[in-house]
């Protein structure tokens, strides 16, 4: 069956071939927001020119950016970006990367549980991949501690992709026109002209296409970069309510990312019908943890409803809402959760939550949303988010992220 599928992947990109599409050559420059060095693409930020959060202190505007990703070759990351949005990295072409990570939907899915091959329904939602670079842990239990890491869960999960890493090889290797983006973004492994294509080249391009998905010119980073005019009088009321020690959020959402990206357990509910998440005391085997998940990035927010691990909140207002109904109170019976310490009551007022969905709106740029594809290698046709065919959620199937 694994050969008989690859046959198929390799005839389809065949016949697309001889109906006169020009070869795809992979690009070699550097997307928007970085340089070419020594072959290289590096960020550029005005966030590299200011300290550390070390020096900076909690949700200062100028703070400066924590360690990222960079220093792909253009080549490698245009390779990742047709790889991220072919269906043929699954196991029956008809799931890519970007079904649960799109971009016009804050590269997320627009789902509070994806849906993965065959309709499987998953048990958690897909984090955006906006400003990945800058991750130090992956998943909402934090289990991956690298991009390469990472996508090994979808590519070869039985209820996502549902590929192995035999089927994707085979495939891959399997069809002339990969063969020849793989030489181009790889040029030294390549040498032997009967070289094959490997997994750790694969997870490289992903990587290097991932980490060019950078959020950081919203007009909230024009205001801290000094433009005052960026904010509406709402907006800046809004940003110092985040701000303050009464509602406590920029201890958690830490400027400039937005995330302090640490686990944080908050007691939210799940919705109805789903059994309760363990989130990361699973792959942590510590209880405390029971319930905790990564605090995620605010930058696109607005972009990427519904919120929480599952989906919980259809809004942005629903979601800051429930953070002012008391500390636990969304706690199902029978489960005594170590609740994150800046959890509290602050009880804001209906005015102070509307001023801060409107300034959480300023976090939105899509300045350096990559292209997409008119072609793709494998001659598959371009993949959308699956929202329809979803089944029941069923406790056998593993979480997404």
């Amino acid at each position: 069956m694994k050969r008989l599928i690859a046959f198929c992947f390799t005839f389809v990109a065949s016949v697309c071939s001889q109906a006169g599409d020009e070869p795809i050559v992979l690009n070699v420059d550097c997307p928007p927001g970085f340089e070419l060095s020594a072959g290289h693409c590096e960020l550029r930020s005005l966030y590299q020119l200011y300290p550390s959060l070390q020096n900076a202190g909690v949700g200062g505007l100028k703070t400066g950016l924590p360690q990222w990703r960079d220093g792909f070759t253009p080549r490698q990351t245009d390779l990742g970006r047709y790889l991220f949005f072919d269906p043929v990295l699954s196991r029956d072409g008809t799931v890519s990367c970007a079904t649960c990570h799109a971009p016009d939907l804050g590269f997320s899915d627009g789902l509070g549980r994806s849906v993965g091959i065959d309709g499987a329904m998953l048990s958690r939602s897909a984090p955006s991949l906006w400003n990945v670079a800058f991750l130090s842990s992956f998943f909402w239990d934090g289990r991956a501690n690298s991009l390469e890491g990472q996508m090994v869960g979808p590519l070869f999960d039985k209820h996502e992709m549902g590929s192995n890493p035999q089927l994707l090889l085979s495939t891959l290797n399997g069809i002339q026109a990969y063969r020849e983006l793989f030489a181009q973004a790889f040029p030294a492994d390549f040498v032997d002209k009967d070289a094959s294509i490997r997994l750790e080249q694969v997870y490289t391009a992903i990587t290097a296409f991932q980490v060019t998905l950078v959020s950081l010119n919203s007009r909230y980073d024009q205001y801290a970069h000094g433009y005052a005019d960026a904010l509406t009088e709402p907006e800046k009321e809004g940003l110092n309510i985040f701000r303050s020690f009464v509602a406590r959020c920029a201890e958690c959402h830490t400027p400039p990312l937005f995330t302090n990206q640490q686990i944080a357990v908050l007691g939210t509910p799940e919705p109805e019908g789903m059994p309760f998440d363990p989130g990361a005391a699973v792959p942590m085997n510590e209880p405390s943890q029971r319930g905790g998940f990564k605090v995620p990035s605010l930058r696109n927010i607005e972009l990427t409803a519904p919120y929480m691990h599952s989906g919980r909140f259809t809004t942005l207002r629903e979601a800051v809402s429930f953070y002012t109904g008391g500390r636990g109170h969304a706690v199902p019976e029978g489960e005594e959760l170590k609740i994150h310490w800046h959890i509290w009551e602050p009880n804001l007022t209906d005015a102070e939550l509307d001023r801060l969905v409107d300034f959480l709106k300023t976090l939105t740029d899509e300045s350096f949303k990559p292209e997409t594809p008119q072609r793709l290698p494998s001659g598959l046709q371009l993949m959308h988010n699956q929202v329809a065919g979803a089944g029941e959620f069923d406790n056998g199937v593993d979480d997404h992220e």
